[in-house]
């Protein structure tokens, strides 16, 4: 049936950008999202890009490295872009404030507004690491309207298997 469906309606894409502070953990969450399990990985200087299939949308995700000088490069690759994956370090109490500065001048970009956001807050088993709530609250993400939001609490490393599917998006 599924196949008869795809055949119908056709194959769907979906460009989505994965962004967030360095470290944050995006590139871990692209290769357990693409191969289902996670990789050793090194700082991401420039991106990378990978197809993930679920149901019938394919999925291009790219990865863009969040250091502090590759940032204002981001708004390169927002034309066109239909959903934002932010990744949000929650045991990097120190750069919360900053994440939630990220987060906040890439959504109000208007190349962005209507991107469907997704926020992995990313890292949950560490030590001291904030809790759904507070990461809700730090980001400010009760403050954004009139947008599709998702959040979702995910570990790349403990976690065997990812909390959502793409469905989010799909």
């Amino acid at each position: 049936m599924g196949k008869l469906l795809s055949k119908i309606f056709g194959n769907r894409e979906m460009r989505i950008l994965m962004l967030g502070l360095d470290a944050a953990g995006k590139t871990t969450v692209l290769y357990k999202l693409k191969l289902g399990q996670s990789v050793t990985t090194i700082p991401t200087v420039g991106f990378n890009v990978e197809t993930v299939s679920y149901k019938n949308v394919k999925f291009n995700v790219w990865d863009v490295g969040g250091q502090d000088k590759i940032r204002p490069l981001w708004r390169h690759y927002y034309a066109g872009t239909q959903g934002l994956i932010f990744v949000v370090d929650c045991a990097d109490r120190d750069r919360i404030d900053e994440a939630r500065q990220e987060l906040h001048r890439i959504i109000n970009d208007r190349l962005m507004k209507e991107a469907i956001i997704l926020i992995f807050a990313n890292k949950q088993d560490l030590p001291d690491a904030m809790k759904p709530h507070e990461v809700q609250e730090k980001l400010g993400l009760t403050r954004i309207r009139d947008r599709n939001c998702h959040k979702a609490i995910f570990s790349s490393i403990a976690n065997p298997d990812l909390p959502i599917k793409p469905q989010g998006f799909a």
